[in-house]
């Protein structure tokens, strides 16, 4: 089986690929960013791509959109998420872009490496392969409100947002690095069902979003 993997923590990445070719497998190409993986992709033709959700540059949800693209191009592509987040908005989509070839595994939650291998061969089949925490999450996607699924830190971020604060003035309140709150922001515009489409104007709608809310309470 030939298998593209996009990972961007290289102790991680190279763990995989001993994994991977101790088990039988190829893994052709092994990158660290989602344009990577499309490149690699492209060039391979793989039977299986691996992919985690956030990478660089934004850390959000390049990983995730790349494999959408991925579905789209070849609908016959199998892929597995690899992930520590369930990134509701894209997994629904890619969950419902075919009937089979679909996994999505929380790597936190991967506790046997036997059953691991049983489950990219049985998605590479064109089977499935879900967390039980993933499809909990998606089945709750629907009857919540999106700014239910975020975090107390995140909101304390965002009331900042609403209040004119810089990413130095955030950091500086809640004693963050800007990076920190970077990241922070990042994880409310994609939990918002924000894409980067959007722009610039993401923080805007963010802050809209929050302020509706408030006014309603």
């Amino acid at each position: 089986m030939r298998v593209v993997l996009a990972e961007d923590s290289v102790l991680l990445r190279e763990g995989l690929i001993r994994l991977l070719d101790a088990a039988g497998m190829e893994v052709v190409a092994a990158v660290a960013e989602a344009e990577g993986l499309l490149r690699a992709a492209e060039e391979h033709e793989p039977e299986l791509v691996i992919t985690d959700v956030r990478m660089p540059p934004t850390h959000t949800d390049e990983g995730l959109r790349a494999a959408l693209v991925l579905r789209r191009q070849r609908p016959g592509l199998a892929v597995l998420v690899l992930s520590q987040y369930v990134e509701e908005r894209y997994a629904a989509q890619l969950l419902a872009s075919a009937t089979g070839g679909v996994g999505y595994l929380l790597k936190d939650r991967v506790a046997d490496v036997a059953e691991f291998v049983d489950a990219l061969r049985r998605v590479a089949a064109g089977g499935t392969a879900l967390d039980p925490e993933v499809v909990a999450q998606l089945l709750l996607r629907g009857h919540s409100d999106p700014l239910d699924r975020l975090t107390p830190r995140e909101r304390e971020v965002l009331k900042l947002m609403a209040e004119g604060r810089s990413n130095a003035g955030i950091g500086q309140e809640l004693v963050l690095s800007e990076g920190a709150v970077g990241k922070h922001i990042g994880n409310i515009f994609t939990k918002l069902d924000l894409s980067p489409a959007e722009g610039d104007h993401r923080r805007v709608l963010a802050v809209l979003r929050f302020l509706k809310i408030r006014s309603l309470a």
